[in-house]
């Protein structure tokens, strides 16, 4: 779906995004800036313009990227009409074109993610193809009941493992102005849900001093909006104005709370350069104090530099507790150019492995106890998509499920309702480990 003027100019396109839900609004950006009317393609051979948008925040990351790219530059070897192959994002950022350029010279142009604003008239430029000027639009592409509305680039944290703010630079904040009319573009064209991403989403301030209240009380009364989720809220800036409005608004404000605390034990968040080494438990109680029904998720770093076996059960003891319906964990990635690179004790991935597959089966029987308290009640659930491998099945999300990185919700029924981008009222009929039945 192409929101913004219609064009006149077509370009026919195969796209790659790796990484996380920003990356991929950089390409929706990209693709719906470029002045022409986006034709996605599904074979290479077919398309004018390939483009891939990378991650390198970790090294498996890295290699997927590159191995992503190499995959697509020996393809394009086969083409009788060779297409343009641009790369973009957060691999350009971290090791920069001059020298990717030299390692990898089939690919035509290379896009560093601090220049962001400049990727369509770059593309345009280097395509030798006029597109129509001053176009804005994006071309989306997670279907027709959400989509993602990034709100700033960049970080100004300095977590020791990370290496996010030597890539995307430092904190940005979207003006408020164009984010509200962005939403209004994605809201027109029958978009339900809105999930606001960045690097931290709570760092968020207006161009006039406004605050993530301020942006969220501006688009939680936009006409036809029926969830408005925020994800990646670093714990240190969920303040008590912030919990006191999203407990007084209520709906379409979601009480979702997505908080990588990274790790439970003091030391290790004290290593990890995180701004509160204290018990994460303090965070908790803080949002249930003034939002009692809060549904939490969060992420976990297993293997930490120097974490100990005890440190690690202190983890696994917090995570039994039973605090999250959603968990996701990452064995340690020793990143060069982080200062977590450098430390002493560092633990061996076999081992950090095994601690992350341990964690991960501790919270599969938090979660099917914490979904097992739906079963037979009613719920509204919001439809992603029709099941392509059962005929009069549907793949749906109930509130507390984000999209892509949470369980889903499968809908059995018939009806005109059950249509992708609208919401039904459903009775839970089963749970599994993250996952919900429901019937219509």
């Amino acid at each position: 779906m192409q929101l913004g003027a219609l064009c006149k100019k077509r370009l026919s396109v195969f796209s790659i995004s790796l990484g996380c839900p920003k990356n991929r609004v950089d390409t929706e950006h990209l693709l719906g800036s470029l002045g022409f009317a986006i034709y996605p393609v599904k074979h290479i051979g077919r398309a004018r313009l390939i483009f891939i948008n990378t991650c390198a925040f970790i090294e498996p990351a890295v290699k997927e990227s590159i191995h992503t790219i190499l995959s697509i530059v020996e393809h394009v070897k086969t083409c009788k009409r060779k297409p343009f192959v641009a790369v973009g994002g957060c691999l350009v950022g971290r090791y920069g074109r001059e020298e990717l350029a030299k390692e990898i010279p089939e690919v035509d142009l290379w896009l560093p993610s601090r220049d962001l604003e400049k990727w369509p008239i770059l593309l345009r430029t280097a395509l030798g193809e006029d597109g129509e000027e001053n176009f804005f639009g994006r071309f989306l592409s997670t279907g027709p009941s959400y989509a993602w509305l990034k709100i700033g680039d960049g970080c100004r944290h300095a977590c020791s493992f990370c290496t996010i703010p030597q890539i995307r630079g430092g904190l940005t904040s979207y003006t408020m102005q164009g984010l509200v009319q962005e939403a209004k573009r994605l809201l027109e064209n029958g978009i339900s849900e809105l999930d606001l991403v960045a690097q931290d989403v709570t760092a968020w301030q207006g161009e006039n001093g406004e605050s993530l209240v301020h942006l969220l009380d501006s688009h939680s009364s936009l006409p036809k909006l029926l969830w408005l989720r925020l994800l990646y809220l670093y714990p240190s800036g969920l303040s008590e104005e912030l919990l006191r409005f999203v407990s007084e608004r209520g709906f379409p404000l979601l009480p979702y709370f997505d908080i990588p605390l990274q790790h439970s034990h003091p030391q290790i968040l004290e290593r990890m350069g995180r701004p509160f080494a204290k018990d994460p438990r303090f965070i908790l109680e803080k949002i249930w104090r003034f939002v009692p029904h809060a549904i939490l998720r969060t992420t976990f770093i297993v293997g930490f530099p120097g974490e100990t076996e005890a440190q690690y059960a202190s983890l696994c003891r917090f995570v039994e507790e039973g605090h999250f319906q959603h968990v996701g964990v990452f064995a340690y990635q020793r990143e060069e150019g982080s200062r977590a690179y450098d430390y002493a004790n560092q633990v061996s991935s076999s081992v950090a492995e095994g601690r992350k597959r341990t964690l991960l089966e501790i919270q599969e029987e938090v979660s099917a106890r914490k979904l097992e308290k739906y079963v037979g009640e009613n719920m509204d659930v919001l439809i992603d998509s029709v099941n392509p491998e059962w005929p009069g099945l549907y793949n749906g999300r109930v509130w507390f499920q984000a999209p892509e990185v949470d369980g889903q919700t499968y809908i059995s029924g018939l009806g005109p309702m059950l249509v992708p981008g609208n919401m039904v009222n459903a009775e839970i009929c089963e749970s599994e480990s993250y996952d919900l039945k429901a019937l219509v």
